[in-house]
């Protein structure tokens, strides 16, 4: 019985829906043909598809393919405008690996793949198929200057993240490089011991120091532990590519960190160094670094010392160590300390030169008079330039016997040069002090001869309105004399009827010997002249008047000063006739 045409168009539909159910899928077809950039591909379906051959090709190699080559492709529509099946390899193959890189990724399972382009921030990686991304820091354990002998190999890595929503994939090399690494480390530690000697070749150098390969495992050569020297860079002593033999000095369990050393395997120069360098000893070195502490100096290969800057110089201070010596200058040192614990020596300069204060002391003994420059003005003196270059101090104190020391200062500028008397030098503790007012000698020398009663003769230096300020004849001793005690009469106690220069007498009222003054009365010895007057010529009871007393006490002394007067102009008339009679003879 023929198919009606209903039966064909069933049989059509049937067979279309079974067709449209293949899209979408994963296939097994069979290449039939090639052309120069295609596959023909026979998925058993009523058409053919083309792939191109670069679908079919590996990340960095061509597409090996030939006729009659199954392969799995993928099914994206049945029929296109031009009547052929859309088949894709690469969806094909992307499906593929994800299924697989996803059990894979849940199993922390390591992965094949090959770095095939450079994107920003890193690198593209096709894990067969599918496409991921490597993030530069990801490459490897240090940072990589050159990628290219990495390109287009395959190589296992990690997958670190998958999102197949958004399609993207994460990767790392490092990590398994670490984990490599970290085993082989394990093992390689297991056979190593502190105190070990062996080989090793410089990998890389830096400032601190130098790693050292010994054979899958880095240690680690600090620059203090590669000579008992000092050395200022690793280069000095080691080059990269070197073959060297350390000696293990500390292995750290946790971190698998290994510690190396050189020097150790040379005999210690600090062994007996109290012997070879002992206390106050003098020897040469070699100044080897300057600081702005001091200056180190190299008494033998390994055997350092430090010159502190307060050791440097006898007269130099607060100035930089570089201004005293330089590097690779030979000086001759003296030795202060030596800690071989914390392999220390204090080292002197000046101690070699000859003290200055011990100079000055045998030159300039104690009462010694000297002069030279105002170096320094501070608050509490003078600071003055002497021989062997030291300096002398006038304190405040030491500048005048009567005025206070504030006063005085004023009166000086620096660079002024004046003259002062030596009162002390200590030269342990590098002082001298000089004084200045003891070159006019000590005032309490005069106020000595004085005593209360004395009568004396002043100088009005100064009126003010609560006395006079004088001075007594023939001394530089000045004193003040307050205004009740101007005169006897309150009446005549008035400053203003003295004037600068004027003579006047007063008597002595009182000697303070620690305080170095004096004090005058013109009133005490008013008084004093009355009593005296009183025991000479009467008293109000034989019915003299005090007036009449006063008066003859006048008189008499008047009359003596006359008859002082008579003799001298007697002395006076027998030395001129003696002198003509000389000139007669």
């Amino acid at each position: 019985m023929t198919p009606s045409i209903e039966d064909f168009t069933a049989m059509l539909d049937e067979t279309l829906t079974d067709d449209i159910a293949y899209e979408g899928n994963v296939m097994r077809g069979k290449v039939v043909g090639l052309e120069k950039e295609f596959a023909i591909v026979d998925v058993g379906l009523k058409m053919e598809g083309r792939v191109s051959l670069k679908e079919f090709a590996v990340a960095g190699k061509p597409a090996e393919l030939k006729v009659g080559d199954e392969v799995e492709v993928y099914l994206e529509r049945i029929e296109n405008a031009l009547g052929e099946a859309v088949l894709s390899r690469d969806k094909a193959r992307r499906e593929e690996s994800w299924v697989r890189l996803e059990k894979q990724f849940e199993g922390a399972e390591k992965v094949t793949g090959v770095i095939f382009s450079r994107v920003k921030g890193g690198f593209t990686v096709d894990l067969d198929g599918a496409v991921a991304f490597l993030p530069g820091s990801q490459v490897d354990i240090r940072p990589v200057r050159d990628i290219g002998p990495l390109m287009h190999q395959e190589q296992p890595f990690q997958i670190l993240k998958m999102d197949r929503r958004r399609g993207n994939i994460v990767v790392s090399r490092r990590s398994v490089l670490e984990e490599t690494r970290a085993e082989q480390r394990a093992d390689i530690v297991s056979r190593l011991g502190e105190g070990q000697v062996i080989d090793g070749v410089v990998k890389n150098i830096t400032d601190y120091g130098a790693f050292i390969d010994l054979g899958g495992i880095d240690g680690l050569l600090h620059v203090t532990d590669m000579a008992w020297r000092r050395v200022n860079h690793p280069s000095e002593i080691v080059n990269v590519g070197d073959t060297v033999k350390v000696q293990i000095i500390r292995i750290n369990p946790d971190t698998q960190r290994i510690s190396l050393g050189m020097k150790q395997l040379q005999d210690d120069p600090w062994a007996g160094i109290e012997a070879k360098y002992p206390v106050e000893g003098r020897f040469k070195g070699t100044v080897t670094n300057i600081a702005d502490y001091g200056a180190f100096v190299e008494l033998e290969p390994g055997v350092e010392g430090l010159i502190h800057v307060s050791e440097m110089s006898w007269t130099k201070k607060n100035v930089h160590p570089g201004k005293i010596v330089s590097t690779t200058q030979t000086v001759d040192v003296q030795i202060l300390e030596v800690d071989p614990q914390k392999r220390r020596i204090s080292l002197g300069l000046k101690q070699t030169q000859d003290n200055p204060w011990d100079e000055f002391l045998a030159i300039h003994p104690k009462g010694t008079e000297v002069e030279g420059p105002i170096r320094n003005i501070t608050e509490f003196g003078l600071f003055i330039g002497l021989e062997q270059g030291v300096d002398g101090m006038v304190h405040l104190s030491d500048l005048d016997w009567n005025r206070p020391g504030d006063d005085v200062i004023k009166e000086f500028n620096k660079g002024d040069n004046v003259k002062a008397v030596v009162l002390d030098v200590d030269p342990e503790k590098e002082r001298i002090s000089l004084g200045i007012k003891q070159l006019g000698g000590d005032p309490l020398d005069t106020i000595a001869k004085y005593k209360k009663g004395d009568p004396v003769t002043c100088e009005v230096l100064q009126v003010q309105e609560n006395g006079l300020e004088v001075k007594i004849a023939d001394t530089d001793i000045t004193t003040f004399i307050k205004r009740s005690d101007l005169s006897r009469d309150r009446s005549e106690q008035r400053p203003e009827r003295f004037n600068v220069g004027d003579k006047i007498d007063a008597s002595v009222m009182s000697v303070d010997r620690a305080a170095r003054r004096i004090g005058v009365s013109i009133k005490s010895l008013e008084i004093s002249d009355e009593k005296q007057a009183v025991a000479q010529f009467g008293s109000s009871d034989s019915g003299a008047s005090l007036g009449d007393i006063l008066g003859a006490a006048f008189k008499q002394r008047q009359g003596d000063d006359d008859g002082e007067e008579a003799e001298v102009e007697v002395e006076a008339k027998e030395e001129e006739k003696g002198s003509d009679d000389e000139a007669k003879e």
